[in-house]
């Protein structure tokens, strides 16, 4: 079902008083926009043969912005009406002062959709959607004896934008999101594990709600948590670290993709900054941030300044080639916007972020990479990791992870870390395997507080002489 158009021109807020409005806002300004959303979530959480949570949230608002320079002026509000906005008006107007700027050019305009703009929320009943969960928990605890605990998720949502520019352009977008995970805990002699698996993006719930996909998902819970239960502990030092492809290229995402932000580098706090056309990584490593792949998690028809998405090359065979771009830190640099101004909400002011970023695969086969790892560690699953931006110092948990000596995969280890830098991984990439994947749609992104969607994806990848932390050796 689709859902009924964003109309807040029509509800509550006549557009051309908001034209006046926001032009008398940005009049002397570089940029601006006024930022219409309507969000509709819903989630459900199936836990101990029960269901445990079952939630609904609704909002919708506005936020202004004008800007000068390096200075930002933002107003937000709940209530979408002529004098809410008015009062924001003034607000953004400190930023711009006394004016003196030239307004930027308006992003081009697109028709391209790149997923469908029916409401998930609506695509399954919620009988249907609990029944759904309570099959999950019967089928895993079927799966195997040692299952003690079982908890499974249904989440969907739709965000619908409007973005009005002050010469009078309307740009709108309707981005739907679902996504299933499973979780499961093992008991084996009085040791618990767990292994968890899910995925979606931007597409309906009803793949997701078909037995053959949450059955696969329940599958690959139980097989983490039965590796996880058979886990030594890991042993500690610096060695060389073959990466899965798909889902470990979140470290890349962190290590890397964040230090590729025009902010960062704009300021200067980028371990990459100033190195523009200059070999940053191994030969043969290209890395992409890509916000046009259809019904991924990551992407985006327009970003949330207006601007179309963009497949842009960051990396290429080692040279770094680009940055990711909004419109802001674009002008201040003498670039132009990649489309990756994006924000959390109406509430928040946009910045560069990435959407679905990868490496390309390259023309090594993984065997022939596992089989050249002599004394190391192979990891396939990851959990949280932290990363510092202005020297691109990064930690990440393995949540799957193998010991490997004399290109044997050995037994699965416990209380992995990897512990590096993003500049010096790169350089330190000795082989890409011919296998890239995306991760299965569970990506968000954490930066100043705010929280967006994202995607993220490499080949299997040999790094050399990364730490590993773990139990001594």
């Amino acid at each position: 079902m689709s859902s009924p158009a964003f109309s807040p021109f029509e509800a509550s807020l006549d557009r051309e008083s908001a034209l006046k409005v926001l032009r008398a806002a940005t009049d002397g300004a570089d940029d601006g926009e006024l930022f219409l959303e309507r969000r509709r979530s819903e989630a459900m959480v199936f836990d101990d043969g029960r269901l445990k949570t079952a939630s609904y949230d609704a909002s919708e608002g506005f936020g202004l912005r004008a800007v000068r320079g390096e200075v930002a002026g933002y107003a937000h509000s709940t209530d979408i009406s002529l004098p809410a906005l008015t009062r924001a008006a003034e607000t953004t107007r400190l930023a711009v002062g006394d004016g003196g700027g030239t307004l930027d050019v308006a992003p081009e305009g697109t028709n391209r959709r790149l997923y469908t703009d029916q409401d998930p929320i609506e695509g399954a009943s919620f009988p249907v959607k609990v029944e759904t969960l309570r099959q999950i928990d019967a089928f895993v605890r079927d799966l195997d004896p040692r299952v003690v605990q079982v908890s499974a998720s249904i989440a969907a949502s739709l965000q619908e934008v409007e973005i009005l520019r002050p010469e009078g352009t309307t740009v709108r977008d309707v981005r739907p999101m679902t996504r299933v995970n499973v979780s499961v805990i093992l008991d084996q002699d009085g040791r618990r594990e767990s292994g968890s698996a899910g995925g979606g993006g931007r597409i309906g719930l009803d793949g997701l709600l078909d037995p053959a996909d949450w059955q696969t998902k329940a599958r690959e819970a139980v097989r983490i948590a039965t590796v996880n239960l058979g886990a030594v502990p890991a042993p500690a030092g610096v060695m060389d670290v073959v990466l899965g492809p798909g889902w470990p290229g979140i470290l890349l995402h962190e290590a890397i993709g964040h230090g590729l932000e025009g902010d960062f580098n704009r300021k200067g706090t980028s371990a990459f900054a100033g190195l523009m056309g200059q070999q940053i990584a191994a030969k043969g490593v290209t890395v992409l941030d890509d916000g046009t792949i259809p019904d991924r998690r990551g992407s985006i028809s327009v970003d949330d300044e207006g601007t179309a998405s963009a497949k842009n090359v960051l990396i290429e065979d080692g040279v770094l080639v680009g940055y990711m771009q909004d419109r802001q830190n674009a002008r201040l640099m003498g670039a132009k916007s990649t489309g990756n101004g994006r924000r959390q909400s109406f509430a928040h002011i946009p910045m560069p972020r990435m959407t679905n970023t990868y490496m390309l695969g390259g023309d090594t086969a993984p065997g022939d990479i596992v089989a050249d790892l002599k004394d190391g560690i192979y990891a396939v699953g990851f959990g949280g990791g932290q990363v510092d931006i202005t020297n691109g110092k990064f930690v990440f948990s393995c949540t799957e992870a193998y010991r490997v000596q004399n290109g044997k995969i050995g037994a699965p280890v416990k209380g992995a870390t990897l512990i590096g830098d993003g500049a010096t991984a790169l350089r330190q990439i000795r082989a890409i395997g011919d296998d890239p994947a995306l991760d299965p749609g569970m990506g968000n992104c954490g930066k100043q507080g705010q929280w967006v969607p994202v995607g993220v994806g490499q080949p299997t990848l040999m790094i050399g002489g990364l730490t590993v932390g773990g139990a001594a050796a």
